[in-house]
């Protein structure tokens, strides 16, 4: 088949995340089937227009704030010179709306809406601006069938007054041979770790604010930051506000041994987003033997198996977050039990898996279009 997708971003742009993790490990399984895919996403000014990843045919146009206005046009190009079989919509920012335009069989992709939570991280006219953007796929994604990322995007959608008999749930996953996939030997202080973007949203000083009182008791325990992003700045200065910066070690992005080697030291990897479509990052840290501390909130409660790959806790909960963490540190027992879990639990999730039904959910669109 001939496939394209379009995506707001590719694997190797810098703003890229959990969206395009999971387009490019599905997708370049669907490329080493045989299958030619070409993706059209924004440009960014250190990638070249054009370029093959991993078999995937990548095509750069428009800017990252002014995309979506580039879509139609660059789709029509793209459409009029080859003959596409579907054309898959990748929805995790704003919608293209593709079906007002696309004329060949059409499956959507969601990972979630960002509903009030955009409020969080973005000014009240650009947060108005995304509500009314969600609000309006409603009306024009009617009939497109989707393929979401969990239960709770699922459950968003049914909400929303979608009607979700042709949705299917494909969810992230891992490449097994890439993580150790064991439990490791941990450090010799008890660690705490985030691993992620440190975006406002992801509420990461709700983690520093439930430390300081956690490093209280234990004066040795540790709190490793894993990632980049815009509020990062602020977390550094709340760090010194909170008289913690000597426990705690911002490490910025770094290379994938570096990242399962800081996660299989970890006792507990920490995730305080107001909201996911999945927490693709719960598993990789369940694949390093690492237990997880999650917010009970979509896509994250769907990431993490209570009491077998870690706990929740009610999102904003301080109290709640300190308690819980000074009891895995001194209840060895349960501490162990979820990290045997954790490895349980991730040896579910596989890419080769992931491909496979997305394929299927592929094949199954363009023969009922006939």
């Amino acid at each position: 088949m001939n496939i394209l997708v379009i995506n707001w971003q590719d694997i190797k742009n810098p703003f890229g995340g959990g969206a395009e993790v999971h387009f490019h490990e599905i997708f370049k399984r669907i490329a080493a089937k045989g299958h030619q895919v070409t993706l059209l996403c924004c440009k960014d000014e250190t990638l070249s227009d054009f370029e093959v990843i991993d078999g995937i045919q990548i095509i750069r146009k428009g800017s990252r704030n002014t995309f979506n206005f580039t879509v139609p046009k660059a789709y029509k190009e793209l459409s009029n010179k080859f003959k596409y079989d579907i054309v898959i919509d990748d929805i995790n920012k704003i919608p293209f709306y593709t079906p007002l335009y696309v004329k060949e069989p059409l499956l959507a992709i969601n990972h979630h809406f960002f509903g009030k939570s955009i409020f969080r991280e973005a000014s009240f006219i650009a947060g108005l601006y995304v509500n009314l953007a969600e609000y309006l796929m409603k009306f024009i994604y009617f009939k497109t069938p989707f393929a979401t990322v969990s239960q709770s995007t699922l459950d968003d959608f049914i909400a929303r007054g979608y009607d979700t008999s042709d949705f299917t749930i494909i969810h992230n996953a891992l490449s097994h041979e890439e993580y150790p996939m064991k439990i490791g030997e941990k450090n010799k202080e008890f660690t705490l770790t985030y691993f992620g973007r440190l975006k406002k949203y992801k509420s990461v000083d709700h983690l520093l604010r439930a430390f300081q009182i956690v490093n209280q008791n234990h004066p040795n325990s540790r709190l490793e930051i894993i990632g980049k992003g815009d509020y990062k700045p602020e977390l550094e200065k709340l760090a010194k506000e909170l008289n913690i910066d000597k426990s705690i070690t911002f490490h910025g992005f770094v290379d994938n041994k570096t990242k399962n080697e800081l996660l299989s030291k970890s006792h507990l990897v920490v995730n305080t987003s107001l909201k996911e479509g999945w927490g693709i990052t719960n598993i990789e840290a369940n694949a390093c033997g690492t237990p997880v501390f999650s917010a009970n909130v979509p896509g994250l409660k769907d990431s993490v198996k209570e009491n077998l790959s870690g706990l929740l806790y009610q999102y904003g909960n301080i109290d709640e977050m300190v308690n819980k963490i000074n009891n895995l540190i001194t209840d060895n027992t349960l501490l162990h039990k979820l990290e045997s879990g954790s490895l349980e639990w991730a040896r579910q999730f596989s890419w080769d898996k992931s491909a496979d039904e997305m394929l299927k959910k592929i094949l199954d669109v363009i023969k009922k279009s006939k």
